[in-house]
């Protein structure tokens, strides 16, 4: 179990590499995050945790391929696809078209491609679910496509449920976790109660991962469906703070707020803000930044 350090709010008006950063975007109804890090010699590594893009942001489209090219960045280390569903890949089409090639590309191991049709065919598969599928096919036979880099100071861990144990998509998502610098995000896609009681029955190793959380992305955007209880109450799961990536309330069940907020620690003076900030959304706070320095992480 990781110590238990302090996150510390930073309120510098630029966006710091320091000793590397994640970006958690505000992407509409699904999820896309950065991981950036250095390496010696000054290699810069990227990890992109899913590939959602914004329909209207500040009056245009935004998508992570164009930001990426904004910054001169032409090829990205990693590309994680936590679940299997359009909103989480919906900017993979324009990605590859800007020509930002990929390393590895993870996903749930136990889900080939044709899997990926085959769970689609109920509810329809949008461009970029049938994009990355088309791509995991003829990668297949890649050896070092499916092999995740080795990152300074980055430890990465990721945890699934089986197919065909699990046939929807939501149990199937994987869970991808980051220990960066000494603090520990976890990305669960959009696991379901059902997909965390079988992980955490099943996987040994799965459960103090859960306890030694400090930034706990709230499954299935915030969704009631994607909170199971004994992770908290019974397996330790404290995060100092939850961030709910999703636009305005599209469902009653995304009434999650109050409950996630009894569940995390939360920090102070959060943008300058009064008080004690336990949740953090990307419909209320637009696109939340941490950096890491000196043995601490800076969120604004």
């Amino acid at each position: 179990m990781l110590p238990a350090l302090e996150l510390a709010t930073d309120q510098m008006t630029h966006f710091p590499l320091h000793a590397g950063s994640l970006q958690i975007f505000d992407v509409d109804h699904g999820q896309c995050a950065l991981l950036t890090m250095p390496g010696d010699s000054g290699t810069i590594y990227r990890v992109l945790i899913d590939c959602g893009h914004a329909v209207n942001f500040q009056g245009a489209p935004w998508y992570p391929g164009a930001h990426l090219q904004s910054l001169g960045v032409s090829y990205i280390d990693m590309l994680v696809c936590t679940n299997f569903d359009e909103d989480h890949m919906s900017g993979y089409p324009d990605l590859v078209s800007r020509g930002i090639s990929i390393g590895c590309i993870l996903g749930n191991p136990t889900v080939a491609p044709e899997t990926i049709a085959k769970l689609k065919t109920r509810d329809g598969m949008g461009q970029g679910i049938e994009a990355l599928a088309n791509t995991l096919a003829i990668r297949r036979s890649i050896a070092w496509a499916q092999i995740p880099p080795s990152i300074p100071n980055v430890h990465m861990i990721w945890s699934w449920n089986p197919y065909p144990y699990f046939d929807d998509e939501n149990n199937l998502s994987l869970v991808f976790t980051l220990d960066v610098q000494g603090f520990r995000f976890m990305f669960p896609g959009d696991m379901e109660g059902n997909g965390w009681a079988n992980l955490l029955a099943t996987c040994p190793a799965f459960r103090p991962l859960v306890s030694g959380v400090h930034v706990l992305v709230a499954a299935h955007h915030g969704r009631r469906n994607g909170i199971f209880e004994e992770m908290f109450d019974v397996y330790g799961c404290t995060p100092q703070l939850v961030v709910i990536s999703d636009d305005y309330k599209q469902y009653d069940t995304q009434e999650t707020t109050n409950y996630y907020s009894r569940k995390a620690i939360g920090i102070t003076n959060y943008r300058g803000q009064s008080g004690v900030r336990r949740v953090l959304t990307t419909r209320s706070d637009g696109e939340i930044r941490f950096s890491f320095l000196n043995g601490q992480c800076h969120v604004w």
